[in-house]
């Protein structure tokens, strides 16, 4: 059971935690918003605009795997604060971007930053809450992710029209990473294990960490599912505000601040009640979280295919069917991020943490983006061809643009079916891992008492 003093420094980390969290997302989530500016002013196409958020993924998931283990291996909040200053002081220099290519390479450097945060984070989270507790927590961790979005797709549009240009919000963004990284670099760093019913207080560097890691059947699938989720989510995040403006004939403001919602609102109600909900049915039934997460897939995958096979329906009905689907969707982040900490010991939790990530970014949220961009100007042609039309125009690339996103709930209900297989061998490595911890710990006592024998 955790002290009164160590609670408190529970929640003010995790408030610290939070806070970088919301940055995060904020600082990554800007180029989609701006998207339809920058493709007019360097005249690019979707798969270019897709190519964008791919290049970013991808250098994130490659840094993190290594970052993810430094996290295991040393101190965790000075990776998090150097990490923190790197992303910050990229974004602002995004905004001086010349042309696409050196668009990309810059923020090549801000997903080399942003990739040292998860891995450690997510590890002292599991150091800081009792497993009862970890869905809570991370459900007010992860609403950094929706707080990020809502933060940036309400007020990016706004920086854009008040000073005229779409690089204003990357020199703005900066500003408050870089001074919260002051505040991370202060942070009191629990033990690793602290908060397990088992504990060793073994800090030897585990041998074969991949491979003990890779050992866990449940891990697969979880990295499976979060694999299809991040594909939906990242492809959503990238193209529903040009989506928006180009079927639904929306300016770039209206349509930031209707993503706001689909996105942002949505992910306060779902991550919120989600952790208590998870929580709840985790005390009550052991796979529970993992159950959870595959229904709310379902119900997520459902309402948003019929927003999107509907057709040009009501703006106002798509954007409040989609958003109901994307509530259920957030949902994900409190059944697996927390399934993980379960099955995996503390020693092993950042680089658990950061593999998991690897697999989602690269072949998830690296392909969602580029896939959907690919597939929007397949169909956009193919609208073209089908019209007798001699040039392509803007209602062809609405209309491509519209039908690639249906691949959206396709990769949700490929995410729930995941999350069904996970569960079934989750009970039996969830108790490996703590027998082994108990092993482990009985080993230390004998240790200990046989000098004294």
């Amino acid at each position: 059971m955790q002290q009164p003093q160590q609670a408190k420094n529970a929640w003010r980390v995790l408030f610290l935690l939070f806070l970088a969290n919301m940055f995060n997302f904020f600082d990554r989530t800007i180029p989609a918003i701006i998207i339809e500016p920058l493709r007019m002013e360097w005249g690019l196409s979707d798969f270019q605009l897709g190519l964008g958020g791919t290049v970013f993924t991808v250098v994130y998931a490659l840094a993190g795997i290594q970052l993810g283990r430094m996290a295991d291996l040393g101190s965790r909040k000075k990776i998090m604060g150097w990490g923190l200053v790197a992303w910050s002081g990229f974004t602002a220099l995004t905004g001086a971007a010349w042309n696409f290519w050196s668009f990309l390479l810059i923020r090549m450097g801000v997903g080399i930053g942003e990739a040292s945060y998860a891995p450690a984070a997510n590890s002292l989270l599991g150091d800081l809450f009792p497993a009862h507790r970890r869905a809570r927590a991370m459900g007010i961790f992860m609403l950094g992710l929706p707080l990020g979005l809502l933060l940036a797709f309400f007020t990016v549009g706004a920086m854009v029209d008040a000073f005229g240009s779409w690089r204003a919000p990357f020199y703005i963004a900066a500003v408050p990473g870089l001074i919260l990284a002051i505040f991370i670099f202060l942070i009191r760093e629990p033990a690793r294990g602290a908060a397990e019913a088992v504990r060793s207080t073994n800090q030897v560097p585990v041998a074969n960490p991949v491979r003990k890691i890779f050992a866990v059947r449940t891990f697969w699938w979880l990295t499976l599912a979060g694999l299809a989720y991040n594909f939906a989510s990242y492809a959503c995040n990238s193209f529903m505000v040009p989506m928006l403006q180009r079927y639904y004939h929306m300016p770039l403001q209206d349509a930031a601040v209707a993503t706001g919602v689909i996105v942002g609102v949505t992910g306060l109600i779902g991550l919120t009640t989600g952790g208590w909900i998870a929580d709840k049915v985790h005390q009550r039934w052991a796979t529970g979280r993992l159950m959870f997460g595959a229904i709310s897939m379902l119900i997520s995958a459902i309402a948003t295919g019929y927003a999107l096979l509907a057709g040009e329906i009501a703006i106002g009905v798509f954007v409040a069917v989609f958003s109901v689907g994307w509530l259920f969707s957030y949902n994900y982040f409190t059944s697996v991020y927390t399934a993980i900490q379960d099955v995996i010991e503390p020693r092993l939790r950042a680089t658990a943490v950061a593999l998991f990530f690897a697999g989602l970014y690269l072949f998830g949220g690296g392909m969602g983006p580029v896939v959907v961009g690919l597939l929007s100007d397949h169909y956009a042609e193919a609208a073209r061809v089908a019209a007798g039309a001699a040039e392509m125009n803007e209602v062809f690339k609405a209309q491509g643009l519209h039908d690639a996103m249906v691949l959206i709930p396709v990769a949700l209900l490929l995410a729930m079916a995941a999350l069904l297989v996970a569960a079934r061998g989750f009970v039996a490595d969830s108790k490996r891992m703590e027998a082994a911890m108990a092993s482990e710990q009985q080993d230390e006592l004998e240790g200990a008492a046989s000098p004294a024998a």
